[in-house]
């Protein structure tokens, strides 16, 4: 069970709010693994960039991680011009996790501290 539990992952769809230096959106993630996420969202955010992501459990707890903007995807689907459809999504790498106030960082991937 040891290598599965490496790569667990968890399908069901959260509602997650992103804290940009801009503001507060709002996305939807799926695909959430220890290590990354795919959030839906309708702003584009620059690759590279740093945003905080903030889960909410159904009983009220929030857990919040910093994470890094890995790749982008923009999606167009519908019938034509009187259905348009668009989503615009995410990639984003967790570097670390928030807890309390007085600990505000905990390191997911040490190496990559140094910047």
């Amino acid at each position: 069970m040891g290598d599965r539990r490496r790569h667990l992952r968890f399908d069901k769809v959260f509602t997650v709010y992103i804290s940009t230096p801009d503001g507060l959106t709002r996305g939807i993630a799926r695909n959430i693994s220890a290590t990354g996420l795919f959030v839906e969202t309708r702003e584009p955010m620059p690759l590279g960039g740093r945003v905080r992501v903030t889960f909410t459990g159904e009983d009220g707890t929030e857990m919040t991680c910093l994470c890094e903007v890995r790749y982008q995807v923009a999606l167009s689907y519908g019938r034509g011009a009187e259905e348009p459809g668009h989503t615009r999504g995410m990639g984003l790498r967790i570097v670390a996790y928030e807890t309390r106030e007085d600990h505000p960082l905990l390191l997911v991937d040490r190496e990559r501290v140094m910047h």
